[in-house]
């Protein structure tokens, strides 16, 4: 992005701070966004959809001592940042007082200096055409697989570039960009019966160097389609299950959503009260860090992609431990939600362009094991292996948990035959303790991770 942009974008920001305190405010802070989106679909080689777009907005938040509002526009031109400003004041005034709002102190702020290498700008450089041609090829390759394959949801290739600039009238000024590319195929399979199955496989990256082969992703695409073929329902019964690390990760997520400051202070997590407490078993270490940069073989570094500078209020992001060899250590909060619990903000502010800021997890991930996923299946005689759920089946305040799953059925440490229709359920409380094995398994294809694990006597609810 030319400098002249940035230029523009920092004095809009100071500009509508300006106007904002003017105007009465005691305190403001404004978020400037820009942005770029890039988005090929190719279906049975011809192209289905393409989208390329392009945003900019201006986010207001406002205080009028403990009174608050916010307000955002896409509109840039004086007249709509004087109406931006107007409606935010307006809002304030009429709003009721708060103990706990405002802005961090002065001494709180803060950001991570060094390059994390959020940004690259092969991104764009890519030409629609090479972008377009991944996505067939990625989609070519899970059709040429198996002769089950006769059909596909798709191959896709998409792109995106951001620019955020965050500033407040308590001198706080920061910015960062960020990229990323990605694509993925959907091949679907028809078994003899004619019944049809359909799953999908991705890779993606901040940059283009790092993105795998498309023949390998959709290979590897077609397999995971084609071990749904023939699927079956199994008995109702209480069972060893073992979760893939795409399963793990929402599971272990439901910690960071159960550790979150809001609910904590509402009471409405069953981790309210449980500070310094046994919530897993010894084996489980439970981590969010906004800080990780992934390195490479070649030396090269990549921020991932829960990596950030600061958090939405101007915090530097860290490292914060929730569950420390199965004792909950850390309540994850912003400024807002840490005043409320007498505690200080770990730096997960999640901040959009209106409204206040919310709690978000970095980089959260469960910490690895030495098993591999072949040893955690091996010594079970029985059991499920779970690749997808449906459904939102979660209660924070009980814990209890219940989810439709498919998957594939553990026979003798082999995996057997493909299962669906089923349900799942225990209670997290439970599950968490019950955690016996982790696998080494842990890579990061988003911003939260978990390795396999396997956990002992859930119940299985199928025929």
């Amino acid at each position: 992005m030319p400098t002249q942009t940035t230029t523009n974008l920092r004095q809009l920001a100071s500009d509508v701070l300006s106007h904002a305190l003017k105007a009465g405010a005691t305190d403001a802070e404004a978020v400037v966004y820009e942005g770029d989106e890039f988005s090929a679909l190719v279906r049975l080689g011809q192209v289905e959809t393409l989208k390329e777009s392009g945003s900019r907005a201006v986010g207001l938040r406002v205080f009028i001592g403990q009174r608050t509002a916010s307000t955002s526009s896409s509109d840039f031109s004086s007249e709509s940042i004087a109406r931006l400003v107007e409606g935010a004041i307006t809002l304030a005034k009429i709003t009721s007082e708060d103990p706990f709002a405002g802005l961090p102190e002065a001494h709180e702020f803060g950001k991570i200096e060094e390059d994390q290498h959020l940004y690259f700008d092969d991104v764009n450089e890519m030409p629609p055409a090479e972008r377009i041609e991944i996505a067939r090829r990625t989609e070519a390759a899970a059709l040429s697989y198996d002769a089950r394959i006769q059909n596909s949801g798709g191959g896709d290739f998409d792109t995106s570039t951001s620019h955020k600039i965050l500033m407040n009238s308590r001198g706080f000024t920061g910015e960062y960009r960020r990229s990323y590319c990605g694509f993925s195929a959907a091949p679907i399979a028809h078994d003899e019966k004619g019944n049809m199955q359909r799953n999908y496989w991705f890779s993606n990256s901040r940059t283009v160097t790092k993105l795998e082969n498309p023949e390998e992703i959709g290979h590897e695409a077609a397999r995971r389609t084609l071990k749904r073929l023939g699927a079956r329902q199994v008995k109702t019964q209480k069972a060893t299950v073992v979760f893939s690390p795409e399963i793990a990760r929402s599971i272990i997520g439901n910690i960071f959503d159960a550790a979150n400051g809001d609910a904590i202070y509402r009471n409405a997590s069953f981790f309210s009260g449980m500070l310094g407490e046994q919530v897993a078993g010894e084996n489980i270490t439970v981590i969010d860090d906004g800080t990780i940069i992934h390195r490479f073989d070649d030396g090269a570094g990549i921020g991932g992609f829960g990596t950030r500078p600061f958090d939405g209020e101007g915090l530097p992001t860290r490292r914060t431990v929730l569950v420390e060899r199965g004792i909950l250590k850390n309540y994850v909060s912003n400024t807002y939600t840490a005043r409320k619990l007498n505690m200080k903000s770990t730096g997960n502010a999640s901040r959009g362009l209106a409204g206040n800021p919310g709690i978000g997890a970095g980089n959260f991930f469960l910490e690895a094991g030495t098993l591999t996923p072949e040893q955690i299946i091996g010594d079970i005689k029985s059991g499920l292996y779970v690749t997808e759920t449906m459904g939102f089946g979660v209660n924070l305040v009980t814990g209890d948990y219940s989810q439709g799953a498919s998957g594939l059925w553990i026979e003798n440490g082999e995996l057997a035959y493909p299962v669906e229709e089923i349900t799942i359920a225990g209670n997290l409380k439970d599950m968490y303790k019950n955690i016996v094995a982790i696998g080494n398994d842990l890579i990061f294809r988003g911003a939260s991770a978990a390795p396999t694990m396997r956990i002992e006597g859930m119940m299985i609810a199928g025929a």
